[in-house]
């Protein structure tokens, strides 16, 4: 049993950490105030090669789902909200096309990708959530066309998307068998971006509605069998729960990194904070909580690379595990800093709004503990 990383991936890492350092974590909280989307970062990305990791190589891509989680802990750990909108494009956005795309689909698509184009995942709506299968936008056959009719909500990088990936059924009737998997371009009549939410944190990426009106696609950008939408989502939602667990990770980090530094340098009742047992204590829980939740995100990518899929329970409990520990590590951090940490002028307070969603997406907290116990009991 080996819990180190190759030299390959240790030098990718210390490569990430660089750049981060460099180029993500000094604007974080200007574009946490801004709201607005750094284009510009995402193509520095791209030339530094972080946006092929995983892909395969006969379409430019490099590393594996190690290097892809070590590029996700690390990019959040530096700005989350930069990583949900690099996170989505790389990972769940692309997995339905990289999984159960047509040759000539992948070499269209995964390029584009690789040279710094944003993806979107577009699955929920208001009455499917975490049941896929209740989704209402529907499509018709019209000659060499599809005609997608419905409404999407809740969107990551929906105003920032170049193509979606997004799903509809043919018959609501049908349950998860009428659902089929489609890729849209922006631009494509019938296609637009509508509400434009306000959220609570991970503030420089967008999340929307998306609205198809008689929106007319091409026969070509069905990926898959028709009918195996459904599968394609979850195939592709399984394997993102790791990536989402690396990003909570990195949120993680970052907390206890400010509330370890702040604690050493914090005086009171005559010295430092880290001499108080609280204190101390509350350190301990937040350094035992991410090694747990390192332990657990990467052996999930590691199977995930090691089988071709993701393993449901693994990346489950990677997922829940992970998102969870987040939330106690920001918490005790916020805490740590006292009165500080409930400004804006302490990095803590964000790294606590940012790691909150992290518990929802994906997959909830309580839809993991579901995937966990019917792998282990059996059922269906």
């Amino acid at each position: 049993m080996d819990f180190e990383f190759s030299e390959e991936h240790k030098m990718f890492q210390a490569m990430v950490r660089d750049f981060c350092a460099r180029e993500i974590e000094p604007h974080a909280a200007e574009w946490d105030e801004s709201e607005v989307f750094p284009y510009d970062l995402i193509k520095k990305m791209a030339g530094a090669g972080l946006c092929g990791v995983h892909f395969p190589e006969k379409y430019g891509g490099s590393g594996d789902e190690i290097t892809f989680t070590i590029a996700a802990e690390e990019i959040c750990r530096a700005c989350a909200g930069i990583g949900v909108a690099y996170l989505v494009s790389l990972g769940l956005a692309m997995y339905p096309v990289v999984m159960h795309g047509s040759e000539e689909q992948k070499q269209h698509y995964i390029p584009r990708v690789i040279d710094g184009t944003i993806v979107a995942f577009a699955l929920t709506e208001a009455m499917a959530g975490s049941d896929v299968a209740a989704l209402e936008t529907k499509y018709t056959r019209d000659g060499d066309h599809y005609i997608l009719n419905g409404q999407k909500m809740f969107i990551s990088n929906a105003a920032e998307a170049d193509f979606v990936t997004t799903f509809a059924t043919k018959d609501k009737s049908l349950g998860y068998r009428g659902i089929s998997a489609f890729v849209v371009e922006k631009g494509t009549k019938g296609f637009s971006v509508g509400k434009l939410e306000r959220k609570m944190g991970l503030h420089p990426a967008s999340v929307a509605e998306l609205i198809f009106d008689d929106c007319r696609v091409p026969a070509g950008n069905m990926l898959g069998e028709e009918g195996k939408g459904f599968r394609i989502a979850l195939e592709g939602i399984d394997a993102s729960r790791v990536s989402i667990a690396a990003q909570a990770l990195g949120i993680a980090r970052a907390a206890y990194d400010a509330a370890v530094a702040y604690a050493k340098e914090r005086r009171q009742f005559g010295a430092e904070l880290a001499r108080l047992q609280a204190i101390q204590w509350m350190i301990a829980d937040m350094a035992t909580d991410i090694d747990a939740a390192r332990l657990l995100t990467y052996r999930a990518a590691w199977q995930t690379m090691k089988d071709k899929h993701a393993p449901p329970k693994e990346a489950a409990m990677a997922k829940v595990f992970a998102s969870e520990a987040a939330h106690r590590v920001c918490h005790k951090a916020v805490q740590i800093f006292g009165g500080y940490g409930y400004t804006r002028d302490f990095a803590v307070e964000r790294y606590y709004r940012d790691q909150r969603i992290t518990e929802i997406y994906e997959g909830t907290s309580e839809m993991q503990r579901w995937t966990i116990a019917r792998q282990v009991l059996g059922v269906k």
